[in-house]
């Protein structure tokens, strides 16, 4: 599988990544999806503390354990759960991600996390206080790089300015083209990486997608929209699978280095990657893309 290079750091992922949200608590189950994971190839694998209370983290650390020094993992901090563990708080404090990082250094069963990610952020966080914080554990040795998770560009233009990441998670996908208004163009001037989250957004950008269709639509798509569209999409692209479609059209763009895709079984894994590795789309098909979909704007979500 194709790799690329994460900003200007020294690791290269995997065009596609594993998110491991959805593995579930299963650890045998999980383990049999992360081992298919491997064997087509993937290296990047992205958990974040605040799934199922950190246990996500020790099953993916344990299954991983084997192949530790060729694969990535990536993980993430910020959200504190209450004691109750029926709801969490935002804290972005030097103070708690300097603690947060051992407890997930514990779980994962590994003395680095390759890439350390906060996990969202606004514009009234202590940003040089997180900053502070992450550098720290980049010269202690406990982490390797840093990014963020968010999709708002003033956050975003922020960390390009002011911190050394490596890498921004963001949803992206043809429902959700949000990123190309402003993110996007900020990233790739300053040399940082996207990782995309949500490439088939919700499994609606896959074959069985229509079948996920609900009145509510997605984002800004009523159904009707969404109807129309994976038709449009279907009748274009012909033989090629809609997952492809997707997949591909997040890859075109440079600034991607990996599509981090979910999977509950080992079907899906490898239906993923086999899209992955299909023919890139040439520009008339993304153009084609473009024109059938909506550019999508941010609002007041900014």
């Amino acid at each position: 599988m194709e790799k690329r290079r994460l900003g200007k750091s020294d690791l290269h992922v995997t065009e596609l990544g594993l998110g491991c949200m959805t593995l579930g608590t299963d650890a045998l189950a999980a383990e049999r999806i992360i081992n298919a994971a491997l064997e087509e190839g993937v290296n990047y694998f992205d958990t974040a503390d605040l799934y199922d209370f950190g246990v996500n983290e020790s099953i993916v650390g344990q299954a991983l354990k084997p192949v530790r020094e060729q694969v990535i993992i990536a993980t993430k901090v910020g959200n504190r759960w209450n004691n109750n563990k029926d709801g969490w708080s935002w804290d972005p404090s030097k103070t708690y991600i300097k603690e947060a990082v051992k407890d997930s250094l514990t779980r994962l069963g590994t003395d680095y996390i390759d890439l350390y990610q906060l996990h969202g952020g606004t514009l009234d966080d202590p940003m040089d206080e997180t900053i502070e914080a992450f550098e720290e554990l980049v010269s202690e040795g406990f982490v390797k790089y840093y990014g963020i998770s968010s999709i708002r560009p003033n956050v975003i233009r922020e960390y390009a300015s002011k911190s050394n990441i490596s890498s921004v998670m963001m949803q992206y996908s043809i429902l959700d083209r949000r990123p190309e208004e402003e993110a996007l163009s900020i990233l790739r001037e300053n040399d940082i990486s996207v990782v995309a989250r949500g490439p088939v957004a919700k499994g609606l950008l896959s074959d069985v997608g229509v079948n996920k269709i609900t009145e509510k639509g997605f984002m800004d798509y009523s159904e009707e929209e969404l109807r129309s569209l994976l038709l449009e999409l279907r009748n274009h692209f012909g033989d090629r699978s809609l997952t492809e479609v997707a997949l591909r059209y997040v890859l075109h763009n440079p600034t991607i280095a990996s599509v981090v895709a979910g999977a509950s079984s080992v079907e899906q894994v490898k239906n993923n990657a086999k899209a992955v590795r299909s023919q890139p789309l040439s520009e008339g098909e993304v153009s084609f893309i473009k024109e059938v979909s909506k550019a999508n704007v941010y609002g007041q979500h900014r």
